[in-house]
């Protein structure tokens, strides 16, 4: 792939070209220049957008796919499809298939089927065996198969001294351990986030007590193991000062934020839309404004979609049986681009994420690997399902207001504009 991107503004605080405009100059899958003119040396392709930005490439630590099993939902090739569109040069790949993947060859397949991709592939493998919270899972084999990180998506582990364990063993191989902020056992049967609105709705809520709770007994065991722990898709005010707390203890742990926890509020069940059902759930302002803050600060050290497509026959019935999840590839960077920063974005999908998760990353410098996501943060539009690219359309965001437009992505040594 041999190219040329002309007049991009480049944001890479890594970089010495960092909010400068320059030409780049693409040959065979390389930055072999970056200069303020390039003349195009053998008739390449150019690419001349308007108000062209580009950052090292974005990565996204929490996606499912439904591959293999639930293929109505997504599949590999689609959903790395979207991933691209949307700006993603990598994602981490949750494990909730069927079967789950918690052995080697499960690993070994969902890789092979990303094989040939603009946006890699880097599979979660299960932390326990059928993601029953019983037995470890073949944790070592799978590390050395490709996973980069263990976890049973959405769902916590209630046996602690299982996770005591997990954080023992996986120092052994600097493994990463994934561990969902919920308590079972208070948030019970919870549908929706437990206050005002819960109650006017006569919908069974979930405290954020059972997030809370759950932080601190997994800090706690984090202080007495040691290892790395990554504590996705937090939503309180008081699971940010927990976190806040245990890294100035000097604990290895990590934690990410979902893009809807930081804009949208338990305001928007009123219309029971099932879109809204997501997990942990929607919270109050004072919370959204605490992750936001969180982010500033960077006790919050990344930001994901939490893209989880749901087919129609599980999503579009009623609210109690609607299944949790939202995709959200599509509308990430519009969402927050106005509401984080564009600077604390960036950092929060592509240094921050990947250095955690081990996944290697180039400056944008004559050189070396040409890994970009290209975007224009000033185009402002309402998000509708022409801007779906998903297979199942399951948009928490819909109808929403977006500030800023993704063209694409240049990695692999394709590009996907």
């Amino acid at each position: 792939m041999n190219l040329i991107i002309k007049s991009a503004t480049i944001l890479d605080p890594s970089s010495p070209y960092h909010q400068k405009t320059k030409d780049v100059l693409i040959e065979n899958g390389l930055i072999s220049k970056i200069s303020n003119s390039i003349t195009n040396p053998s008739d390449y392709q150019e690419i001349k957008l308007e108000n062209l930005h580009i950052s090292q490439g974005w990565f996204d630590t929490s996606v499912c796919f439904g591959e293999p099993g639930f293929e109505e939902r997504e599949t590999i090739e689609n959903g790395l499809k979207t991933a691209a569109k949307s700006g993603f040069t990598a994602v981490a790949v949750n494990p909730n298939t069927f079967p789950v993947a918690d052995n080697k060859s499960a690993i070994e397949f969902i890789k092979n089927r990303a094989l040939g991709s603009a946006t890699s592939l880097y599979p979660i493998g299960n932390l326990t065996k059928g993601a029953q919270s019983h037995d470890l899972a073949e944790l070592f084999d799978m590390q050395n198969s490709g996973a980069i990180a263990f976890g049973d998506y959405n769902q916590s582990i209630g046996n602690a001294n299982l996770l005591k364990i997990a954080l023992q063993y996986t120092q052994n191989f600097d493994g990463l351990v994934l561990s969902f902020p919920q308590d079972n056992s208070i948030a019970v049967e919870g549908l929706v986030n437990e206050e005002e609105n819960s109650t006017r709705l006569g919908l069974k809520g979930i405290p954020a007590l059972a997030e809370e709770m759950q932080i601190a007994r997994d800090l706690f065991i984090l202080e007495y193991t040691g290892g790395k722990l990554h504590i996705p898709t937090i939503s309180t005010e008081k699971s940010v000062q927990l976190i806040k707390n245990a890294k100035k203890k000097g604990l290895n742990v990590t934690c990410s934020v979902a893009a809807h926890h930081l804009i949208l509020t338990d305001d928007e069940l009123k219309e029971f839309n099932s879109n809204t059902k997501v997990l942990p759930p929607l919270r109050i302002s004072r919370d959204c404004k605490a992750l936001i803050k969180g982010l500033k600060e960077g006790v919050i050290d990344m930001i994901t979609s939490d893209h989880n497509p749901i087919d129609i026959e599980h999503k579009k019935v009623e609210f109690f049986n609607a299944k949790f999840g939202t995709i959200g590839l599509e509308s990430l960077f519009g969402a927050l681009n106005k509401v984080v920063g564009l600077e604390t974005l960036i950092k929060c999908l592509t240094t921050q994420p990947k250095e955690r998760f081990n996944i290697k990353y180039a400056t944008i410098a004559e050189g070396n690997k040409a890994d970009l996501t290209l975007f224009n943060p000033d185009i402002e539009y309402i998000f509708t399902i022409k801007n779906i690219v998903s297979t199942s359309k399951n948009a928490v965001f819909m109808n929403k207001k977006m500030n800023g437009e993704v063209y694409g992505i240049i990695a692999n040594n394709k590009a996907i504009i």
